[in-house]
């Protein structure tokens, strides 16, 4: 069993996380924002092919380790503190149904819709006209309401790409913002 996470400590990256880097390796643009980003690993992966790379996270550790592999780490909920656009947005949110938020990295509340419509609600403010948002959530969550939701903000939504896990199917969605 997993350990869960205090809102000081955070995870290093897993299968979730391979699975998003192996689907964003080859997006390209000026500006990228991974939101939530943890150890960093996912922007990373971006900093090749973007002029900036900007993360954010509320978990301070969090953000020291990020720090070792990118540059501009900002430490606030989602993406509310920017307000410059984004060519690409990312993040590996918290997306599993929970009644409350034990586990930070991986509590979505409300069948894993709260914690996730409030990041893609605060990614809409800084995604440019046409740029791409990608988020993982996974077939526990109620990720039909959730893409339905998110077309609802302004975005069109699909999904790209699908992992089966022993107890879970991890999904990958790209919303274009219009």
């Amino acid at each position: 069993m997993q350990k869960k996470l205090t809102e000081t400590e955070c995870y290093p990256p897993a299968e979730d996380t391979i699975f998003f880097a192996n689907h964003i390796q080859n997006e390209k643009g000026k500006y990228a924002l991974d939101i939530g980003t943890g150890t960093g690993y996912l922007a990373k992966v971006l900093s090749p092919n973007f002029e900036l790379v900007a993360t954010t996270d509320i978990n301070q550790n969090a953000l020291r380790e990020a720090h070792l592999l990118i540059e501009n780490c900002i430490c606030c909920d989602s993406a509310d503190a920017l307000s410059v656009k984004f060519d690409l947005v990312i993040c590996n949110m918290p997306y599993l149904p929970s009644d409350k938020i034990t586990d930070v990295a991986v509590d979505g509340l409300d069948g894993g819709l709260l914690i996730p419509l409030k990041i893609i609600k605060s990614a809409k403010n800084i995604t440019k006209k046409g740029g791409k948002l990608l988020f993982l959530t996974s077939s526990l969550a109620n990720y039909k309401e959730l893409l339905r939701q998110t077309e609802l903000m302004g975005f069109e939504t699909r999904i790209i790409a699908r992992k089966k896990l022993f107890f879970e199917e991890l999904i990958l969605v790209q919303a274009i913002k219009k």
